[in-house]
């Protein structure tokens, strides 16, 4: 039996002050091929997941907490409790908009790296209204902080 255990995944952090912790795929004991699973903390205030896109479909849950999702044009709060599903190739960003962490999973599929993670790291991210798609009217602007 292979076992993610959360409370033994160190995780990554990234510039966007956010810590994300694989359970299924990447560096996580378990590796799938249809999917990959997740546990992301985003800080408060401000943590963010920054604007991006993907070849792959994915689902955010929040399990607690409080943000903004962008999604192509539309922007709205999502709170404890609910699912916001993300078509593939759509840009979308997440930001905790609360005074404590936001806690969500993530699960996309095909499993696989995104590239988004990488180019976070590098310094690399695509601008939003430059390189990428702008964001929705009055979004919380997209992190491209290079790491430190």
């Amino acid at each position: 039996m292979i076992i993610s255990d959360l409370n033994q995944i160190e995780g990554r952090r990234y510039p966007a002050r956010r810590r994300t912790q694989n359970l299924v795929g990447g560096a996580a004991p378990i590796q799938c091929q249809n999917f990959s699973l997740g546990h992301v903390t985003l800080d408060p205030r401000g943590g963010q997941v920054p604007w991006h896109n993907q070849d792959q479909e994915e689902i955010y849950f929040i399990i607690e907490g409080t943000g903004e999702m962008c999604l192509g044009g539309e922007r709205q709060t999502l709170t404890t409790g609910q699912a916001v599903y993300i078509p593939p190739g759509v840009f979308h960003q997440l930001t905790n908009l609360g005074d404590t962490p936001l806690r969500l999973l993530y699960c996309y599929g095909p499993a696989g790296d995104v590239a988004h993670w990488r180019q976070e790291l590098d310094g690399t991210l695509p601008k939003a209204g430059v390189e990428a798609p702008p964001l929705p009217p009055g979004a919380q602007p997209q992190c491209t902080d290079r790491p430190a």
